[in-house]
Parts: C-alpha cells; structure tokens; sequence
C-alpha cells in the first residue's frame, strides 16, 4: 500500500540510492554486500575497509553510476543536433562582438559550410567552439527591458 502511493521516480531511483547510503553510513557490511553483488561491482578492499564511509560510497557509486556516463548520454539526448543550426546563427557564433562576418577573413568564412556539415572526414577541419556562460538576471536580458 504505501509503495504505491510513493512516486515511481522514488520507487525505482531515490529508494535505491537511499538504501545504498543508509547500509553504508550505518556500516552494514551485509547489506552493503548483498548490493554490490546484485549490481556486479568489483569494491577494493582499500575503498571497503576505509575509515571514512564517504569514501566507500564513492566507489561503489562511481562503479554503479558514473558521472561522465550519464553526462554524455544526457548531453548526447538533450543538445540539438548540430546538423539543425541555420546559417545565420553560425555566423552570429563565428564573430565576436560588433564585428559582421563579411568582414571576417576569406579562410574563416569557408570554414561556415564545414561548420554546417559537421563531417567527420580526414580531410575536414577541426572546429572548436569555446563558450562562457554566466548567470544574468532576467530583467537585464533585451526582451525584458522596458522600452
């Protein structure tokens, strides 16, 4: 009864990860190893035998879930594909500042339809793009300034 009543996102997640940290933090050797056996990991006996729980914790979680993992699957499911950019914000995001890109030199604006293909042959360019991104608050963006 009070299982069904829980979110499924807690059933199946959340209780999970919080039985993992209650067996570990109390030191429940026995529980802790039922649940490293039924997830077929491999704990050294440095990490299991460490003073510190946390530092237990992080093997076991690094093993079960993997951050670079789960990064790059949601990165790969949530980004747009690359191939969707249009030619106009390619351009917005070859030049900086107040500079147009038919100002921009002859061998940067060929390297647009690489940008926009996105090939993976020998032959094509490596284009990097490197992006800072900082808070703003909301009232400062353009579309929110009063007029």
């Amino acid at each position: 009864q009070s299982k069904g009543k829980k979110p499924l996102f807690v059933q199946l997640v959340l209780d999970n990860i919080w039985s993992l940290y209650e067996a570990v933090m109390k030191r429940d050797k026995e529980k802790i190893e039922k649940i490293v056996t039924s997830l077929g990991l491999k704990i050294g006996a440095r990490e299991s035998r460490h003073a510190d729980p946390k530092v237990h914790l992080n093997a076991i979680c690094s093993q079960w879930l993997p951050v670079s993992d789960a990064v790059l699957s949601m990165v790969c499911n949530k980004i747009p594909s690359p191939l969707d950019i249009t030619a106009e914000r390619v351009e917005k995001l070859m030049c900086v500042g107040a500079r147009t890109f038919d100002s921009l030199p002859p061998e940067t604006q060929e390297l647009k339809s690489a940008f926009m293909k996105c090939s993976s042959e020998e032959t094509a360019p490596v284009i990097v793009f490197v992006s800072k991104m900082f808070p703003v608050d909301s009232k400062a963006l353009p579309q929110n300034k009063p007029r």
